[in-house]
């Protein structure tokens, strides 16, 4: 069975045990856009005890807020319970909620565009916020007053712009005023993570700089950087111009740190700590950032590099990644030439760079104990240094770079 028609089956199901029960938000939106979709959200007049009862495998995430997971089949649906939310106490979530009908279910939600309901088994939409008539405007328009609306979810403020950023919608004009007077608000009331994840979901479509500059009109990316306020949006176009030609799987970090395009390192690697990314994203962002540094070089420097710097480089599974990314910077006649000159140099030095990508060292700490040297720093830095002797002067003797190592400086004196 598709996941559609087990999702359809659980409405059934709740349906046959006297309950209402509906697809819900963003599916129902993509169905009437006719944008292919399987992320299917689930509303029922059924309390949690009720569809608890009804199907075998549940996992209570919101249990509090009328929430729980059905599993069937491998697939995982949420299904909740049609809900009025009482007041909002912290700009995030609701102090409770009240059982309620779809009608004012749909009224608490965030976007007409998300606000409506559809019978998977009598093939009908329940549309009561016009979600439809705004789909065929293209307008993002909050439900009801945007005002209230963001006050009870100050992260909706920046879900209006990731969809009208996805869908290339207009923001409604009360809505958008709402946002300008609250966007000052969106901090701290939202957690950071919040706040990185909507980035990361914007990043997901297409036009993710185009989102990033409507932030900045919006008052919303100044808040959350304060290092852009007073930078007009004309500006921070400039800075994400070079987004556009980002090869795809870019991650949303090297997207977002265009707009901090003179930072040093240290400042960089400080933004991940603002927005508490993961040390995967921060590594790349730290990798990044040394990657510019190489090639923003003059080119005479650039060739005086010691071929071993080529290899380190070349030897990482992202360095493609990373030229991509700085050539995006070039002017398009430039771009053949620097992929040219990389694709050469990597060549001449292929054999070092998959030595170091596979860790098989020409010479490796078993022959150096053979050679009399004890484990400890002194083997690690003559480890290092045939590694760099090999590639700068395409050695893969093992007895040859044994004799330089042992005419060097790093080789212990004997008693």
């Amino acid at each position: 069975m598709t996941k559609l028609s087990i999702a359809t089956a659980i409405v059934k199901q709740l349906q046959e045990s006297g309950h209402l029960a509906y697809f819900a938000g963003g599916w129902v939106r993509d169905l009437v856009m006719q944008h292919p979709s399987d992320d299917i959200d689930i509303a029922t007049s059924a309390s949690v005890e009720e569809i608890q009862a009804l199907f075998p495998k549940t996992i209570p995430i919101g249990i509090s807020f009328g929430i729980v997971i059905v599993v069937d089949r491998g697939h995982q649906f949420e299904v909740a319970t049609f809900r009025k939310d009482r007041d909002y106490v912290d700009g995030r979530r609701p102090i409770g909620f009240d059982p309620a009908t779809p009608q004012e279910d749909a009224l608490r939600r965030d976007f007409t565009i998300n606000g409506m309901f559809y019978d998977p088994l009598s093939e009908t939409i329940y549309d009561f916020t016009e979600g439809k008539t705004d789909i065929a405007n293209k307008t993002i328009r909050a439900i009801g007053d945007p005002a209230a609306r963001f006050q009870e979810d100050r992260l909706r403020m920046m879900r209006a712009v990731r969809y009208a950023t996805r869908f290339n919608f207009t923001i409604d004009t009360k809505t958008r005023e709402a946002i300008l007077d609250q966007a000052e608000t969106l901090l701290p009331a939202v957690a950071m993570e919040r706040i990185w994840q909507e980035f990361k979901k914007m990043a997901q479509f297409a036009h993710f700089d185009e989102g990033l500059a409507e932030l900045q009109r919006l008052k919303l990316l100044p808040t959350i950087f304060p290092q852009l306020r007073g930078i007009p949006a004309a500006d921070i176009e400039k800075r994400l111009a070079p987004v556009e030609y980002f090869p795809k799987g870019t991650p949303p970090i090297a997207e977002l740190l265009q707009l901090f395009p003179r930072n040093s390192l240290e400042e960089w690697l400080g933004l991940c700590d603002y927005l508490k990314l993961s040390r995967e994203d921060k590594e790349f962002a730290g990798k990044l950032h040394a990657c510019f540094s190489m090639l923003q070089m003059p080119e005479d420097w650039q060739t005086n590099l010691e071929p071993i710097e080529w290899v380190r480089f070349y030897a990482d599974e992202r360095s493609h990644l990373y030229l991509k990314i700085f050539a995006a910077h070039l002017y398009v006649e430039e771009r053949e030439e620097f992929y040219t000159t990389h694709a050469s140099r990597e060549k001449a030095l292929w054999r070092f760079i998959e030595r170091l990508r596979r860790n098989l060292p020409i010479l490796s700490s078993q022959d150096l104990l053979l050679a009399g040297i004890s484990p400890g720093p002194i083997m690690g830095k003559l480890l290092k240094e045939a590694e760099r002797l090999a590639a700068n002067f395409g050695i893969e003797d093992q007895e040859e770079l044994l004799r330089l190592l042992r005419n060097s400086s790093l080789w212990p004196l004997s008693d």
